[in-house]
């Protein structure tokens, strides 16, 4: 479509960018921010700045946080015997959504993909390792996408676990096979936790 100022394609363009955003959904949400003050703009836009500017991913285990340390990791609340491995930060926000588990969370930043060209070392798998080396870790839950990808990456951290003291379990199959477990609703999602599996290969 030909856009009558370049400022609004070059606008158009960055929207369209996002992830499920295509150019006519970009344009008409351009052309919606058009209706706004320039204050709102500017509040718009610098929400954004504030977030790239402060937000970090947390030291302990990858997840998002404004402190060096998240509110989860730092809780004591929280049960940090208990390791939940998910795949990112969605994953955190939608087992946390269900409010039913007590235990600390390990990010990876991804999952193994040949296909992709993702190995482990470019997952976050070494800290995991490192975590139940050094703390006392009783029991590491894989929360991984039901997916061979999911499976492969669940078998490759299994094998570098085993040697430790420290149970090994996984979510059980009420997320079905194939599917993202971001996608999961709260209630399959709560009872995959409960009735988590002891992981076997």
């Amino acid at each position: 479509m030909k856009i009558p100022s370049k400022h609004i394609e070059t606008a158009v363009d960055q929207i369209a960018s996002l992830p499920g955003i295509g150019r006519r959904t970009a344009l008409r949400l351009v052309l919606n921010l058009m209706n706004r003050s320039e204050e709102e703009i500017r509040d718009f836009a610098d929400a954004f700045v504030q977030m790239k500017q402060h937000t970090k991913k947390c030291s302990v285990c990858g997840n998002i946080s404004d402190m060096p340390i998240c509110s989860i990791c730092s809780s004591d609340k929280r049960d940090h015997s208990t390791i939940c491995v998910v795949e990112d930060i969605r994953d955190v926000l939608a087992i946390e959504s269900t409010d039913s588990y007590k235990g600390v969370y390990h990010v990876l930043g991804g999952i193994i993909s040949p296909m992709d060209g993702i190995g482990p070392s470019d997952l976050n798998i070494n800290a995991l390792i490192e975590r139940v080396q050094t703390k006392s870790v009783n029991e590491v839950i894989f929360a991984l996408s039901a997916t061979m990808e999911g499976d492969t990456t669940n078998f490759f951290i299994f094998k570098k676990l085993k040697e430790f003291n420290v149970a090994i379990s996984t979510l059980s199959r009420g997320v079905a096979i194939g599917s993202e477990l971001q996608y999961a609703d709260e209630i399959t999602l709560s009872r995959s936790l409960l009735n988590r599996q002891p992981f076997e290969v």
